[in-house]
């Protein structure tokens, strides 16, 4: 992947769904835009290609595992060109709920060519941090059957346990990530998550 050189920082909050990535991921953009210009942002993105992609989660349609890999590529090319590097390059840091480590670790679900998987996405932006939410797949769900009725794709223990350790692997091969552990109350872990971005920053 490639080192990001603009003035503005890249930050990745990664985890299971039911993790609290989105929780964390605000909680940081609202935390850093009281010193410097922040951007939220997530993925899929809103676009029209991260509507495709959110309505098979949501078993609309089905296409193929590739296509469907392809289609969150894509939509991270759109997200990067359009959305992430030109506030990079005004010194706005981007914090983003999700990005590559879940394309990957989902997708290697259904795709037994892992490194087909990391070679579509070699191209893209290295994050300066990203921060790996470590929760058991039993407690996101937990988490999952409290806040809502329907339930996505790969929302199932045994996937999310699949899922999870491939998240692990990836955060032993890719360097500026911190593993943070997601059990704990949400300012317990916004506390743990606030030391990593100060030594960052």
């Amino acid at each position: 992947m490639i080192r990001n050189t603009y003035p503005g920082k890249f930050i990745v909050i990664e985890g299971l769904d039911g993790s609290g990535q989105s929780t964390q991921a605000a909680k940081l953009a609202n935390f850093l835009q009281k010193n410097t210009k922040t951007h939220l942002t997530k993925e899929p993105t809103p676009s029209l290609i991260g509507g495709l992609i959110r309505s098979q989660l949501n078993h609309d349609w089905k296409s193929s595992p590739e296509c469907f890999q392809l289609l969150f590529c894509a939509d991270r090319a759109y997200h990067l060109e359009k959305e992430i590097i030109p506030l990079l390059e005004k010194g706005v840091n981007v914090v983003c709920d999700r990005y590559f480590f879940s394309t990957v670790s989902y997708g290697s679900l259904d795709i037994k060519d892992r490194d087909w998987l990391l070679e579509l996405n070699k191209n893209f932006l290295l994050p300066d941090l990203t921060i790996l939410l470590k929760v058991p797949a039993k407690i996101c769900l937990q988490r999952i059957y409290q806040s809502r009725y329907d339930i996505a794709l790969f929302e199932k223990e045994e996937l999310l346990t699949r899922v999870a350790k491939n998240f692990d692997k990836l955060a032993e091969e890719f360097e500026n990530v911190v593993v943070v552990n997601g059990e704990k109350s949400i300012e317990e872990v916004f506390e743990d998550i606030k030391r990593a971005i100060n030594k960052l920053l």
